[in-house]
């Protein structure tokens, strides 16, 4: 027996550094040679179960509107499987299964011409994903939904330059796609060819060294650490312990982080804004002879330390909802799908803001000071008085406009709000205590000028006030008749109906909502 083995093993090693085009039929054929009378003597089996929560988690992505898509290395039965126990197919799912083992296939295979089975191969595949397009956009009951399931070989020729926008247009109408059998490269093909074919934001997630490839190419990776190794995990953009966790990144961090950021972003133009069209109408008035308004300390600080901590507090503090109504409620995740908070509108609506502020508060602050005696004596207000005044005005109206757009507070930001409030006067009294020769024209201006005068303190209720009721209107109205998903969100919290049923309901047939075929809610409704 050794002496047999030896031999077969110099032909196997032979064969295995063929390296001709017919190197895997020679091994093929060596490897035949010993696999013959064998005794079957036992057999190893591996579990490879879904980790726990799996299914819920895809059921909650599939409600906020989310496409997913399986890329595994598993066979066609396997992943079938696997799709219905994580619920991403459901029984009533018109399955779309493209592959290229059949007998016809098969049989060039066996006679190895190589030419002649690319060639049919390309043809069948194409003839597929046309049948298959046809049969997913053909007029249908709106209670057809479609599963796309294709083997790794056949999207060998699938994503190829002639036909892979045929097959991106057809994946994208079906409710959920498979690849099974799939290489890594692929894996990656497959993820730039959805990134660049729809234009939509992509997520990779994965455990394992074969992710890797796809998880770089996403616009977003994440990697589970586990026990096939950390290289998914350093290839990626965030790490997560287990698939389930991925719900709370998304809809919950997701969601926040969105908010956020569009908001802040806005507010940074409205409060510039604000500030900088009352230089433009001083400037105007000045007959443009470059006498600022302001002190220059006042304008150097203005964005360093009198409206940057509120900023912070929003960009880091901020929820217009709580964690549990982002999972109770997977729509909100919507409001980021279609860039709810960020468009256009909400750009030009809190630019246009800024200049109803910043009309209001220069308009209203000179005409208030302009023939009023400023001071017990009777002399009425100078350039630096109307400069402090109007900045003090400007000061509190975006801190206080940044907690009317403020839904989540805790002691931080009150102390950044109000603190920034504080510390403009803080400054004004120190700045004005220095030597003349220092704080110039601001010299004692708050002690001596605005501090004892009820006008300066008359002035800055009033303009703060009017500055504000445009947004103030405007909130009002929006929310009363035209209110965005996560204001009814928030109204229904507040009222005490967010475990109504019949509310519920309501939300959940919303106009914002995408009809979710995959997942255990939909296998419930079904």
């Amino acid at each position: 027996m050794k002496g047999e083995y030896k031999r077969w093993n110099e032909e196997f090693t032979e064969a295995k550094n063929t390296l001709g085009p017919d190197r895997e039929a020679k091994l093929e054929a060596v490897a035949d040679k010993i696999e013959r009378e064998l005794i079957l003597v036992g057999a190893t089996a591996v579990e490879d179960k879904l980790q726990q929560g799996v299914p819920q988690c895809i059921d909650k992505l599939a409600q906020a509107g989310i496409k997913i898509w399986v890329l595994t290395g598993d066979k066609v039965e396997t992943a079938i499987n696997i799709g219905f126990a994580c619920s991403l197919l459901r029984q009533g799912m018109k399955q779309i299964l493209i592959t290229l083992d059949t007998p016809e296939i098969n049989t060039l295979e066996a006679q190895g011409n190589k030419d002649e089975i690319s060639k049919v191969c390309q043809k069948s595949v194409e003839k597929q994903i046309k049948a298959a397009e046809t049969q997913v956009t053909s007029v249908r009951s709106k209670d057809d939904v479609y599963a796309l399931i294709i083997d790794g070989k056949s999207l060998t020729y699938a994503l190829n330059k002639d036909i892979k926008h045929i097959f991106l247009r057809t994946a994208t109408e079906c409710a959920s796609v498979i690849c099974c059998r799939v290489s890594p490269k692929q894996k990656a093909l497959v993820t730039r060819l959805v990134k660049e074919g729809t234009g939509k934001t992509t997520l990779g997630i994965g455990d394992g060294a074969n992710d890797v490839g796809m998880i770089q190419e996403a616009d977003i990776g994440v990697g589970i650490s586990g026990v096939e190794g950390m290289q998914a995990v350093m290839a990626s953009d965030f790490s997560i312990a287990q698939f389930r966790f991925l719900e709370r990144l998304l809809l919950v961090h997701g969601h926040w982080c969105y908010g956020r950021i569009a908001t802040m972003i806005c507010y940074f133009f409205y409060k510039n804004i604000t500030f900088g069209i009352t230089l433009f109408y001083f400037e105007a008035y000045a007959s443009f002879s470059a006498q600022p308004a302001y002190n220059d300390w006042y304008m150097s600080l203005f964005n360093v330390f009198f409206t940057s901590m509120p900023v912070i507090a929003l960009g880091v503090f901020e929820q217009d909802v709580s964690a549990r109504v982002c999972h109770q409620f997977p729509l909100l995740y919507q409001e980021g799908i279609q860039n709810a908070l960020f468009g256009w509108d909400r750009i030009v609506g809190w630019m246009f803001n800024g200049v109803c502020s910043s009309t209001i508060i220069f308009f209203l602050t000179s005409n208030i000071l302009k023939h009023q005696a400023f001071q017990e004596g009777g002399q009425v207000s100078g350039l630096e008085i109307f400069g402090a005044t109007m900045y003090t005005c400007i000061v509190w109206t975006v801190n206080c406009q940044i907690a009317l757009a403020l839904s989540y507070f805790t002691w931080i930001q009150h102390l950044f709000i109000w603190g920034s409030i504080a510390f403009w006067y803080f400054f004004l009294f120190v700045y004005g205590s220095i030597q003349p020769t220092v704080s110039t024209t601001a010299y004692q201006v708050l002690v001596e000028a605005c501090g004892p005068s009820p006008l300066y303190w008359f002035t800055t209720f009033v303009v703060v006030i009017s500055a504000l009721v445009p947004y103030f209107t405007y909130s009002g109205f929006q929310r009363r008749f035209f209110p965005m998903y996560h204001s009814i969100v928030q109204w229904v919290r507040h009222e005490g109906k967010d475990q109504d049923p019949e509310w519920n309901a309501v939300l959940r047939s919303s106009v914002m909502r995408r009809n979710h075929v995959v997942g255990l809610t939909a296998r419930v409704e079904a």
